[in-house]
């Protein structure tokens, strides 16, 4: 249909049909020549109208849409619309749609019963004719399916559609080829250019191997202090090799000062201290430990500045004075000296370094009880006792103590209050003696406690390189620059206090360089109250340690040589490069090894990523390009057949396998017809660059078609068809029989059951395995029909055609078996017998079940009767006792199988446990010996002014009736003298306590109305038996408490 744009004023009138249009109608001529359908002029001169012409039937919706997105206006089109409505016009084809789209039926497939319906009616045509035609095969095949386009997944019934085999263009997949190059790459395993140190200007970190974030700090703090390093690279190899410790240190100091990775591993060196990894310990403990232990394996070395490192660098020395307020001389103690290598500060309380310095060396008073006993006076005196500093360190540790024990609760806290500390700080007027040295400390280092809990956190160090002055987070692998700040840039920690008279000012003014450019100290210029000095100071919650190194100015031989970071001069703030310590040669010969096998390990993941890179991108280019030239263009020419599976299989992994097309070949080396929808059709192209790339096969053609399998298929097809619809209509006469109607003419038995089920079971093309016994449950071990009454052979008669239908469903099944060598299925054997509705029972079968049933009855009237005689026993229920009666004694175990037994009816009433005889239970509680008893009775309650046998937690004995006794006699084959005889008591518990016997008297009924529940009095209720239990129970006790015994000493001494 075509719609042609002409103005009103030439609009011809209405005349019949022309002839039909020329032979191409689709030439631009037709379009105006074929006046089949013409409008009125019903439009005004200056608006164009539409008319509407015939089209030749092959025209395409396309062609349509192309001329009228050319020719027409929208607001044509709605006119058009609006006319076409109210005149419904129509003419030859179908002239045009201005409806919507049909796009919603794009992809839709036929419905698979559809299919089913016309390929079983070509194979019933091709049964019934014998022969087959190209059209058959075409149809069968799917040969002439369209080529799919856009499908979301692979459709199986289209041999020529290839969708769904590849993701989209911007897809992906879970694993196989078209996984995501991100994670091809994670697969590899982790790259180890990733842990390429940024330069050897940045410090290295240390691996954590689990909790050992506390040992990597300390380890850091000790490589980053110069002079301690460069100490441990001097200790001669022979040295090394006797002090395993020490080498693995200097092994791990090499590897932070030269390895080519971002982080050394820290095993070596924990393994070496015999560690538990998995343990958090205290840092401070962890670096005095390992100081003292330095300091014996440093003895041994040869070197001077090596083997006293420790000292020379940690040491510093006090001594604790304590002087009498009497006579004013200090004790003998206060001249000893006393070595340190950290102090311990508190901080409970105060605010800053200065504070607790002076809380450290503060005068603590000794008077009241606490006063000391003068040797000079002889007498205890008041006295006063500090911490005078006598000499201080290079290197000053101090250890904030964070940890207070809470004696309430008994367990530790960490007190998170800010703490303050100073950048510079000067020492000298804490020591006790004057000294003309300037012990003026700069802040190196802060060890921080992440966390609030005592036993757990995490250690970060934040540590200030000493050449360069810039500051660095060692938090384990990870190594992040601060800049000058210890807490980094631009960080809320630091605050510059005024104050007068400072001791050190940190800037980089001419005023305070001109204090400590000199060997000496100005005192006059440090004391001077018009000089107005700024301190920097920094806080922090979590700070655990503060390290603090001496300023040196060093012109002519200190050893070290501390400056300030303030006054470092930077370019464009980078900060200059770290000089590098020069190695020994036995240690760079192990960091040249490790850095060439680190090298050699990142170029070989290069090249595998590399290769692996590429042959991903290679194959996914081959398998584009092969599923793009793999449909079938033309079917002409020759196209052959491929195993679904094995091309899924070939667009989807990295290395496919050969080809192999053997699950789709019969046993006629040709294609089945029943494998359509296993394989696909592939172009001749395609087909021989697969081939020939991966070999395999076999070669089938398109012409490769099997006939004998297709009339073999036919035949199968056909017969399924009328065995299901004779199924159909015998499950109508089924449902009849179930329900006891339309039984005329020949009847016959079957299993109810057994018809039950069949009726359920979803109708199939062929009989299945549970079709072969229609009549099995109601056939006896005889042979013959079992008599109903019996379990499981309820029957039903059913018709004659029925019964016959399903005995032949029966001998097929069997002989489908024998046929059938190659099947894995078990053999299954006719068990079919035919039973008329005039067949009769077994009569063996009968007899037995007679007696079974007469048996049954007579069980069931004993068990009745004992139920009867023992009414409360039987139902569990409690006993109330009495003080003049009479009872006796069971095992608890022996009534509950008893109950058990006699409660037990219907169809279980002959398989419950028979209890056992009277006389070998009793036999069982005595001993044989002594003919005592080997166990007690339970205890006894009182309850409302009645007494009870507690309910047994555990076997024992049970109290019953002397009436019940003498029944149970009878029943169960028991002798009445051998009876457990029992009788109620009491005793006076306070007698019997005082005097070690037991004084018995009878209980009246009087007495147990006025007594509470559970109390008589201070007496005592028990079970009086005959014969007793206390001789053989008492010696059984001993003898287990000795087995006990025994079985403990054996077990300590192993």
């Amino acid at each position: 249909a075509v719609c042609c744009l002409r103005p009103v004023s030439d609009l011809p009138t209405p005349s019949p049909p022309s002839p039909p249009p020329p032979a191409n109608p689709r030439s631009p001529s037709s379009l105006h020549s074929n006046p089949c359908l013409q409008l009125p002029a019903m439009f005004c001169p200056n608006l164009f109208s539409i008319v509407l012409c015939c089209c030749a039937p092959d025209w395409g919706v396309l062609d349509l849409l192309e001329l009228l997105r050319s020719w027409m206006t929208l607001t044509m089109l709605f006119a058009w619309v609006d006319f076409a409505r109210s005149t419904r016009c129509f003419g030859g084809s179908l002239l045009i749609m201005m409806s919507r789209p049909a796009t919603r039926n794009k992809n839709k497939r036929h419905r698979p019963e559809d299919e089913a319906d016309i390929r079983s009616e070509i194979l019933r045509r091709i049964h019934s004719a014998g022969g087959i035609t190209e059209d058959d095969i075409e149809r069968l095949y799917n040969l002439r399916k369209t080529i799919c386009q856009g499908c979301r997944v692979n459709t199986r019934e289209n041999p020529n559609c290839f969708c769904g085999l590849i993701p989209p263009p911007n897809g992906s997949r879970k694993c196989g080829l078209w996984q995501k190059m991100s994670e091809i790459v994670s697969s590899l395993g982790p790259d180890p250019s990733k842990d390429l140190r940024d330069s050897q200007d940045s410090p290295a970190g240390l691996t954590n191997l689990g909790a050992t974030c506390y040992a990597n700090s300390i380890l850091q703090f000790l490589y980053m202090n110069r002079a301690f390093r460069e100490s441990i690279f001097s200790v001669e190899p022979d040295v090394l090799k006797q002090q395993p410790v020490l080498d693995q240190l200097a092994r791990l100091f090499a590897q932070l000062c030269a390895s080519k990775m971002a982080f050394v591993d820290s095993a070596p060196f924990i393994k070496a201290l015999e560690l538990d990894n998995g343990v958090q310990q205290d840092s401070h403990e962890f670096l005095t430990l390992l100081l003292s232990l330095l300091e014996r394996c440093l003895s041994h070395s040869e070197v001077h500045t090596a083997k006293t490192v420790v000292q020379d660098l940690f040491r510093g020395s006090m001594s604790h004075v304590t002087r009498c307020s009497k006579c004013g001389q200090d004790s003998e103690a206060s001249s000893k000296l006393e070595d340190f290598y950290e102090l311990e500060l508190n901080i409970k309380g105060l605010k800053s370094l200065d504070d607790s310095l002076a809380d450290y060396l503060s005068v603590e008073a000794l008077d009241g009880d606490n006063q000391y006993y003068c040797e000079s006076c002889g007498i205890r005196v008041d006295a006063t006792r500090c911490i005078k500093l006598c000499a201080l360190p290079p290197v000053l540790n101090f250890q904030l103590k964070r940890c207070v024990f809470l004696q309430k609760t008994t367990t530790k806290k960490k007190i998170t209050s800010t703490f303050s500390f100073p950048q510079v700080l000067d020492m000298r007027q804490r020591l006790a003696q004057p000294s003309d040295s300037q012990l003026v400390y700069d802040l190196s280092a802060v060890l921080v406690h992440k966390g609030t809990a005592v036993n757990s956190g995490h250690y970060v160090a934040h540590i200030k390189d000493e050449l360069t002055g810039h500051w660095w987070e060692f938090d384990d692998e990870q190594v992040s620059s601060l800049g000058h700040h210890p807490f980094g840039e631009g960080s809320s920690s630091a605050d510059r206090m005024p104050e007068k008279g400072a001791a050190v000012n940190s800037s980089c003014t001419e005023g305070a360089i001109s204090v400590f450019t000199d060997n000496h100290v100005n005192p006059e210029q440090l004391r001077s109250p018009s000089v107005d000095r700024h301190v920097v100071t920094y806080s922090s919650t979590d700070a655990y340690m503060l390290m603090y190194n001496i300023r040196h100015s060093n012109p002519g031989g200190d050893k070290s040589s501390v400056y300030s970071a303030d006054c470092m001069e930077t370019k464009d703030d980078v900060v200059r490069p770290n000089v590098s310590t020069s190695l020994p040669s036995h240690l760079s010969e192990v960091i040249e090894e490790l850095n060439a096998s680190y090298l050699v390990a990142c170029e070989n993941y290069n090249e595998k990523k590399g290769r692996e890179l590429n042959t991903i991108t290679e194959r996914r280019e081959e398998v584009r390009s092969v599923l793009s030239e793999a449909p079938v263009l033309s079917f002409e020419g020759p196209s052959f057949w491929i195993s679904t599976d094995w091309l899924r299989q070939w667009a989807d992994t990295v290395a496919p396998p050969i080809l192999d097309n053997s699950s789709i070949k019969c046993l006629h080396g040709k294609v089945p017809v029943l494998k359509v929808g296993s394989m696909k059709q592939l172009s001749s192209e395609a087909w021989t660059r697969l081939y020939s790339k991966y070999g395999g096969g076999p070669c089938l053609q398109n012409s490769d078609y099997c006939i004998d399998c297709l009339l073999d298929v036919a035949r199968e097809t056909v017969s399924a068809n009328s065995y299901r619809d004779t199924r159909a209509s015998m499950k109508e006469l089924a449902d009849a029989a179930l329900a006891g109607k339309g039984l005329d003419g020949s009847l016959y038995y079957v299993s109810r059951t057994w018809l039950q089920q069949w009726v359920r079971r979803k109708i199939s093309d062929y009989p299945c395995e549970a079709d072969a016994e229609p009549t099995a449950l109601i056939t006896c071990p005889h042979g013959q029909l079992m008599p109903e009454q019996a379990a499981g052979a309820k029957r039903v008669l059913i018709p004659e055609v029925l019964w016959l239908f399903l005995y032949e469903s029966a001998s097929l099944l069997v002989a489908q078996g024998k046929e059938d060598d190659h099947s894995t299925k078990p053999e299954v054997h006719l068990n079919c017998p035919t039973f008329p509705s005039d067949a009769e029972a077994c009569p063996e079968c009968s007899i037995e079940l007679t007696e079974v049933a007469c048996l049954e009855d007579t069980l069931r009237e004993v068990k009745l009767k004992q139920r009867q005689n023992h009414e409360k026993l039987a139902l569990g229920k409690s006993l109330p006792l009495s003080f003049d009666s009479k009872y006796y004694l069971l095992p608890t175990s022996w009534l509950s199988k008893w109950r058990n037994y006699v409660n037990t009816s219907g169809k279980n009433i002959s398989s419950s446990v028979k209890p056992e005889s009277l006389d070998a239970v009793i036999d069982s509680l005595l001993c044989g010996k002594h003919s005592r008893l080997l166990d007690r009775p339970h205890s006894l309650t009182s309850k409302r002014g009645m007494i009870f046998q507690k309910t047994p937690a555990t076997d024992g004995l049970a109290i019953i009736t002397e009436n019940d006794w003498k029944i149970f006699c009878e029943e169960w084959h028991g002798r009445q003298e051998k009876g457990i005889v029992a009788e109620i008591r009491f005793r006076d518990s306070l007698e019997c306590n005082a005097h070690g016997s037991r004084q018995e008297q009878p209980i009246t009924e009087d007495q147990m109305c006025d007594v509470a529940d559970d109390q008589l009095g201070g007496r005592e209720l028990f079970i009086d038996t005959s014969p007793e239990e206390f001789i053989c129970l008492l010696k059984r006790r001993r003898i287990s408490s000795e087995l006990r015994v025994d079985v403990f000493l054996s077990s300590k001494s192993a």
